[in-house]
């Protein structure tokens, strides 16, 4: 019985087999070809790229050169193909019959009446009705820009403001608060959110598309966690890359160009980048694309010496006339910062004097080097089948140098960022999981690169008393004031490494190479350091979301629902994460070694649900939408939208809308523990708090400062320094910081936007209101090591340094802060190919709190304009396009620089010249044109022209 029932089986495969066979021959019999050729309705000549696709399936073919095109299909006659291409009118065509060669004529449009944007409301949507404010920037704008790369693009935005870092990290914010390691704008590749975990910063286009690869960006300015949560409650950038089913072939892509042409701190230096992008149908079902991108160059320098410490403030010398400032406290130098200020009392004309000093520190551009690379590479694997249905696995790689600025700068020097996504698409569901892994590489702090260079010569102590000694006694030679500090400085700094010399570079390369930052130097001369300024941190987070499109089932109204997941895993390093489980010393602080510890975990979950529904034929469209996001650090929290779109006519569209959103503090605000020299940045969280006491037992430095002067100046008076101090106790402010909590902001938002005169003229205009509650800010305090706040003795504390403990908390403000700005967009097609694009944008803090601990870094102009002019062919194959923008005056505040920022312009241009017969393209062009540098917030880089030429070429490939 078992040998016949194993003939049974055998004989049941062989007919199942058979009958596969069978089928798939029988499909194969079925597979038709549609051949044709797409043209241009104006000049009759071919349309290259356009796409032919039969509807309701994902068969496609894509136009050669001369417009020709062959799709295979297995649908049955008849059917209707869709022909597109950026430009032109999307046109529907019924195929009858296969007896002839079909020619159809496309219709040139200059208009963003059909444009589609998809990230307002996570459907598609035509852009005119978009319920929120959102620009979407096309594969076509990407070519004509004037910038020296597609991500570059992105700051002549309407209301965008992107900070330059380095040549290899920018940064979008849009409304307000801005600042480089910007944590709510939300930044996303395919779905795939690029914000480094650990570095606390976005990573820009670092790892993201390459040049040959970007197939389009929306940006969302504004709030967006009702569908996003997390981090987009300034905005949302969402990159979209090319389909290899869709853009098949090979293109090669090659710049070369120049900056610091004028020599002012470097001399002219060469850019280079190269690319390439392979995408390859294999057949029906599958298809592969890989991508590789080089960039290197000569970063922009940092070396500015505004003193944010001027002579003036209480905090330096202001009873004296001091032409070189010794407590001077200069934007790109490190080392010289207010926790490494100490006061030295000499006898000066007579009477016991007090002088606030800073140590001397490192100058920036002293401290790294200016080359920077940028290697990128993805890689991915894709199969569709059955009508709408998508799978793909892609891998995605980074590696980059840069400097960004937290509240300290950092060098990343290697730092890479790896990418492992598989997503699942169907008409009506998307399933998507990622996991990204960050490794910082030989990376490293400026700061404690800085102070332990100025440690391995003298300890604080020791370097305060040769200074105070040395300028007791050229003050009782008779050397004035002003020369007596300098040569106090001198004779302090006399055995400090040098910049330039062999022995600095030696120095500096120790310290860099060690991991742990808290075990300084004793002070003693020609010692190697002990103290270190590596960065090394590890990471990973993994994410996974399912997003569903019930309207099918629903039918009386749309609807969209999803739910989301993500866990980061952080191994900490004994200077940004410690492992609290380590043991502590004295002061309750965990002791670092500059090994890894326990991985920290930091998760959170949510939800969201979408109502759509149109009413009045069409006339009127209302969203909803609500998400709900839980962290197990906070309580639940909810985030409404709803918007009302109006169009009385297709071409008029208003718009009006609330949404507020919740920003859980990020993993860097949560549960940080940094020694910053001498200050220690930490979390907000209780568990980071508890024994160390800055929450509940601490005095803000704020108020310290002012009771330091108020002691010393009655001190030199006469006066008995404890007595004095007792007396001006009540200047000591508490700082009673509360329990971290959730950022929240109330948004509304009105626009309206219209296309007129047969899409020749597009208007956009949008107005916000914003209300931020519970704002995350930094605030440093001192904690007394012998009593509580408010005691004799932690009042006498605080009149030394070595009997606190500082640190800068991440807290929440106090007050509501209330901004508002407006935008307006304009594009004209003033004849043939001529086109102007203007907006103008303006954003104020119009209410803040000046009695918050922290400040409050709005950081944007309130005015910026931009102004382009092109012709994408102004003769035959050659087009051009001229960029200006331009930006008032406005203050910085940073907890590592404030200052003003001056109003600058720049003027960006590039020309075009298109090559059909090999299928390529030279770009000239140059950002910055007049090279009048500029810098975009307090110690940043100072930006000049970039000078270049760039080639592209795509050769395409045969389906097979």
């Amino acid at each position: 019985m078992k040998h016949k029932s194993h003939e049974y089986i055998q004989k049941r495969i062989h007919l199942i087999l058979f009958t596969f066979l069978l089928t798939g021959f029988t499909q194969a019999q079925q597979l038709i070809e549609v051949t044709g050729t797409i043209k241009n309705t104006d000049s009759h000549k071919g349309i290259a790229g356009a796409q032919i696709k039969a509807e309701n399936t994902e068969d496609m073919a894509t136009t050669d050169p001369e417009g020709n095109f062959n799709l295979r299909t297995r649908v049955k006659i008849p059917f209707r193909i869709v022909i597109e291409k950026e430009g032109f009118t999307t046109r529907t065509f019924e195929i009858l019959s296969l007896s002839n060669k079909i020619a159809i004529e496309l219709n040139p449009q200059n208009t963003i009446i059909n444009e589609v944007v998809i990230s307002a409301s996570r459907v598609p949507e035509k852009v005119l009705r978009s319920p929120v404010a959102i620009e979407k920037i096309d594969i076509k704008t990407i070519r004509e820009s004037p910038a020296s790369s597609f991500y570059e693009t992105l700051e002549n935005i309407k209301g965008l403001q992107l900070l330059t870092s380095s040549l290899t990290l920018k940064v979008p914010n849009s409304r307000g608060f801005n600042s480089p390691n910007n944590f709510r704008f939300m930044q996303l590749v395919d779905g795939v959110d690029v914000q480094s975990a650990t570095l606390g910063v976005p990573l820009g286009n670092a790892i993201g598309p390459t040049e040959l690869d970007i197939q389009s960006m929306e940006i969302t300015p504004g709030a967006a966690s009702a569908l996003y949560g997390m981090n987009a409650v300034n905005g949302l950038a969402s990159l979209q890359t090319k389909d290899p089913f869709t853009s098949e072939g090979i293109s090669l892509y090659f710049k070369g160009g120049v900056n610091h042409v004028d020599h002012i701190n470097h001399t002219t230096a060469p850019l280079g980048e190269s690319a390439i992008r392979i995408a390859k149908v294999l057949n029906k079902n599958w298809a592969v694309k890989v991508n590789a991108s080089y960039l290197n160059g000569v970063d922009w320098i940092s070396d500015n010496h505004t003193d944010q410490n001027p002579n003036s403030l209480v905090t330096a010398n202001p009873q004296f006339a001091l032409a070189n400032n010794p407590a001077e406290d200069l934007w790109n130098k490190y080392g010289d910062e207010r926790n490494n200020r100490t006061t030295v009392k000499v006898n000066y004309n007579g009477k016991p004097t007090t002088f606030n000093v800073s140590r001397t520190g490192y100058y920036e551009k002293d401290l790294v080097s200016p080359e920077v690379k940028n290697i990128k590479f993805d890689a991915g694997l894709y199969y569709r089948f059955g009508d709408q249905w998508k799978a793909s696995y892609v891998y995605r790689y980074g590696l980059l140098d840069g400097t960004f600025q937290r509240g300290n700068k950092i060098r990343l020097q290697n730092a890479t960022v790896q990418n492992h996504k598989v997503e699942l698409t169907g008409r009506e569901l998307t399933f998507r999981a990622y996991m990204s892994i960050e490794n910082t590489g030989n990376s490293y702090n400026l700061k404690p690169l800085a102070d332990n260079l100025d440690l391995t010569n003298l300890s604080n102590t020791n370097w305060k008393n040769i200074f105070q000694n040395t300028l007791q006694d050229r003050l009782n030679a008779g050397v004035t004031l002003n020369d007596a500090m300098i040569l106090a400085r001198q004779a302090a700094d006399k055995n400090r490494v040098v910049p330039g010399t062999t022995a600095f570079e030696q120095l500096k390369n120790t310290i860099i190479g060690i991991n742990n930052w808290d075990s300084a130097n004793a002070g003693i001369v020609g010692a190697p350091a002990t103290g270190g300024a590596k960065l090394k941190q590890r990471s990973h987070f993994y994410q996974g979301e399912i997003t569903y499109d019930f309207t099918r089932l629903v039918k009386v109204f749309s609807l969209l629902a999803g739910v989301d997941y993500r866990l980061y895993s952080i191994t900490p390093d004994g200077n940004n994460f410690v492992d609290f489980t380590r043991p502590v010393n004295e002061r309750n602080i965990p002791l670092a070694d500059g090994t890894f510890g326990k991985n920290v975990i930091y998760q959170k979950y949510g939800a969201f649900i979408q109502l759509t529904k149109v009413f009045f034929d069409d006339q009127l469209k209302v969203n909803f939408a609500l998400r709900a996001d839980r962290n197990p650090e906070f309580e639940i929290k909810l985030n409404p939208r709803i918007s009302i779109v109006y169009s009385p006519v297709k071409q008029h569209n208003f718009r009006v809308s609330f949404q507020n959103g919740y920003r859980f503090p990020s993993l860097f605000e949560a549960l940080s523990f940094v020694n910053n020299g001498n200050v220690r940045r930490v979390g907000g969280l209780e568990k980071a708090n508890e024994g160390l006491g800055y929450l509940e037992n601490s005095y803000t430095l704020a108020s310290i400062d002012q009771f330091i002067s108020a002691v010393n100046k009655e001190v030199d008076a006469g006066g008995n320094q404890n007595q004095v101090a007792l007396k001006n106790r009540n200047l000591l402010v508490a700082a009673d910081l509360q329990k971290l909590q959730p950022e929240k902001v109330n948004s509304f938002e009105i626009g309206y936007k219209s296309s007129l005169f047969n899409g020749k003229l597009v208007i956009d205009w949008d107005f916000y209101y914003n209300m931020y509650e519970g704002f995350l800010g930094q605030v440093e305090v001192a904690v007394p090591k012998n009593g509580k706040i408010g005691s004799d003795n932690a009042v006498l504390d605080m009149l030394d340094r070595s009997k606190q403990d500082r640190y800068r908390v991440y807290t929440n403000s106090t007050s509501v802060y209330k901004s508002l700005g407006t935008s307006l967009g304009v594009r004209y097609n003033v004849v043939k190919n001529y086109n102007i694009n203007a907006n103008v944008s303006y954003n104020d803090l119009v209410s803040s709190n000046t009695s918050d601990l922290f400040i409050t870094a709005f950081n944007t102009p309130k005015w910026a304009v931009n102004v382009s002019i092109g012709n994408r062919e102004i003769v035959k194959n050659i087009g051009f396009t001229v960029a200006a923008r331009w930006q008032n005056r406005f203050q910085w505040e940073s907890p590592l620089a404030s200052g003003e920022i001056p109003a600058y312009y720049t003027i960006d241009a590039q020309a075009t010249w298109r090559i059909p017969e090999i299928n390529a393209n030279v770009k000239i062009g140059a950002t910055n044109v007049l090279n009048r540098r500029y810098f975009q917030y307090a110690a940043g880089p100072e930006i000049g022209g970039l000078y270049y030429l760039a080639f592209t070429y795509d050769l395409k490939l045969s389906v097979k």
